[in-house]
């Protein structure tokens, strides 16, 4: 087995940033995604909500 060369000093630790770099990026957009989709349901929630409210009769004040 040879011995490392000098490139792995550089060569190991950009790897390891790269990685950090794509992970970065992907879970933001996960992130973000996840939070419009939280906010999607959250105005479908209240829309269904307001729906209800409307079909529903109310009743005349005692």
């Amino acid at each position: 087995m040879g011995e490392m060369g000098a490139g792995h000093f550089i060569y190991i630790p950009a790897m390891i940033l790269l990685g950090v770099v794509i992970g970065w990026i992907l879970g933001s957009r996960a992130a973000r995604d996840a939070f419009a989709a939280e906010l999607r349901r959250r105005e479908d929630s209240a829309a269904r909500a307001a729906a209800k409210a409307a079909r529903t009769p109310q009743s005349p004040p005692a």
